[in-house]
């Protein structure tokens, strides 16, 4: 799909160098795609904190401790 917008060019320049792009086709495909994975990152570690925050590790955690005891003869 073809979609004209207005880049600035002193944006665009140091883009295609920061991601070693040669056309501007690319560097708006990469900065785009680099731009939704840093976000669903963000989402995903979001999620994370709140299990976490909800206790959700709590019983991992206290079986990986009571195994690493077990391991060490601390049972």
């Amino acid at each position: 799909m073809a979609t004209n917008i207005e880049v600035d060019p002193a944006l665009l320049a140091d883009a295609m160098r920061l991601f070693g792009t040669k056309t501007k086709k690319d560097t708006v495909n990469t900065a785009l795609r680099e731009a939704v994975q840093r976000l669903k990152r963000a989402e995903a570690l979001e999620h994370l904190v709140n299990m976490a925050e909800a206790g959700e590790f709590d019983a991992a955690i206290a079986a990986y401790e009571a195994r690493k005891a077990a391991q060490r003869g601390e049972v």
